[in-house]
Formats: C-alpha cells, structure tokens, sequence
C-alpha cells in the first residue's frame, strides 16, 4: 500500500490506533465518530495482532474474525466521511512468529505494521519489553539480570531480523527501546555504542524502501519524545524513505495528539 499516494496533501490521517481488541480503552465506534467529528480523511485500525505467547495487551486469535466483521461496518457506516481501514501491528517473536508468517497473509488486512514489543531474554523466554517504566525496570531484574546492554542489543538485532523477513508495510516506532533504556541508564542514547546500533539499523531501514511512521503517542506525556528520536529524522527524509505521522492512539481523543509535531518536521 503506497501511503504517501493515498493521503495525498491530507494531514488528517492516522494508521495506528488500538481499540478494545486488544490494549485500547474504547470500542472502535468511538474512534470512527471521533475521526468524522475531526474531519479525518483515512483512518486504521490496528490491534496488537495475536502471538503464541500469553499476553495481556495482544488480541485472542478468536476475535480477529469479530474484528475484521466491525471494521467492514464501520466502512460501510461511516464510508461517506472518512477511508477506514482494517490494519494490525504485528509482533515479531523471531523466525517461528511475525509478519511474514503465513497465518497473516491469509487475513483481508488493508495492510500491517511490523514492530517489536518483546525481545528473548538471556534464558530463552520472550518478554515485553514496551510500556511503562516501572514495569521495564522489574523485568530487568527479573529476566534480564540487570543487563542493559543485552536488551537494546538484542532489540535491534530483533528489528534487523523483522526487516529482513518482511511482510509488513509501516515500520512501527522504529527505536521505542531508546524511551526505557533512557530512563534506566540516563543518556545511554548518547552513548557511542548505542548510536552505532541505531545508525546502522537506519541504513537497513533506507536500504528496505519500507514506510517508516513518526509516532507521536510519547511527545507529551515525556518531555517532547518521538518515535523515532527527531534528531534521526532528517537523516530518513534526506534519504527519500516514505515518511507517515502516527499518533498509536488507546483513546479516541488522541487520535490526532501532536501529529502536528511530526508534520511540522516533515515540511
């Protein structure tokens, strides 16, 4: 799906949104009035897709027919006003589970987001490595002994390894391990080593011709944050990859939250 075509000159879009399917905080109904309302011209919805792991923020393989049924409501309802989608943020869980498994291919998505939220712990065990900080540091001590440098390592070996693999068509929040490392370990993003990991996953990223999203969900509520780090993006745009602003909205009054943040970066 070439995004930039179909936006065309509109800003008022969004392509990462979760509902009540899996970690959102209201039904989708409520999304698309609020899209209508705002005068949205494209807007997707995109749950956490399932995993074969337990977990409490991806939706149940069960309610993905339920899911698709909803979104081709909400088009033929709300159609008229606004282009909705039928969209997932697919989890890469390594070569046995992502956006190149099969399983995803045989769904009617209007396209999918390829991201990780989970890394192997030293033992083996995939664990969540997304959300709030509080549960970041636990996890550390209790998967991870204490090892910084093994979880963004391996994070973006994980990223590599999704890119190589494909099956998806928006990159999602491309360094979100950057926003808990830094608060574990206070200006690790500055650090050589990490800037070497970061900069050479942007070359994979440029090489790939893979839609990359400046998400927005974190600008607010942490001191200006973006996904990825503003001071990359320039680098994405110099090198011609497409470029879509997200707001990776759980409640429908932030299906627009600074968006304009990230469209004022990309005039």
């Amino acid at each position: 799906m070439d995004f930039i075509a179909t936006i065309g000159d509109s800003s008022l879009y969004n392509f990462h949104s979760h509902t009540e399917f899996c970690d959102g905080r209201a039904q989708m109904e409520a999304f698309a009035r609020e899209a209508v309302r705002c005068g949205f011209t494209h807007y997707g919805f995109t749950p956490h897709s399932p995993i074969p792991i337990q977990s409490p923020c991806n939706m149940r393989r069960d309610d993905v027919p339920r899911f698709l049924s909803e979104v081709n409501r909400i088009k033929k309802e709300y159609g008229d006003s606004c282009r909705f989608y039928a969209g997932m943020e697919i989890d890469y869980l390594g070569d046995e589970w992502g956006p190149a498994h099969p399983y995803f291919s045989t769904l009617p998505l209007d396209y999918s987001i390829g991201s990780v939220h989970f890394i192997p712990s030293q033992e083996g065990e995939y664990i969540d490595i997304d959300g709030h900080f509080d549960s970041f540091r636990r996890k550390m001590q209790q998967y991870f002994h204490e090892d910084i440098h093994y979880v963004v390592e391996t994070f973006y070996r994980q990223s590599h390894r999704m890119l190589d693999a494909g099956g998806f068509d928006i990159l999602g929040h491309l360094d979100k391990i950057g926003h808990n490392a830094s608060h574990y370990h206070p200006g690790i993003e500055d650090e050589s080593w990490y800037t070497h990991l970061l900069n050479d996953y942007l070359d994979h990223v440029i090489a790939s011709g893979v839609t990359v999203e400046i998400n927005t969900k974190a600008y607010v509520d942490h001191n200006g944050r973006l996904f990825p780090a503003s001071r990359y993006i320039p680098r994405l745009r110099a090198a011609g990859v497409p470029i879509i602003v997200n707001s990776d909205a759980h409640v429908p009054a932030l299906i627009n939250a600074s968006r304009e943040v990230g469209l004022h970066i990309l005039l």
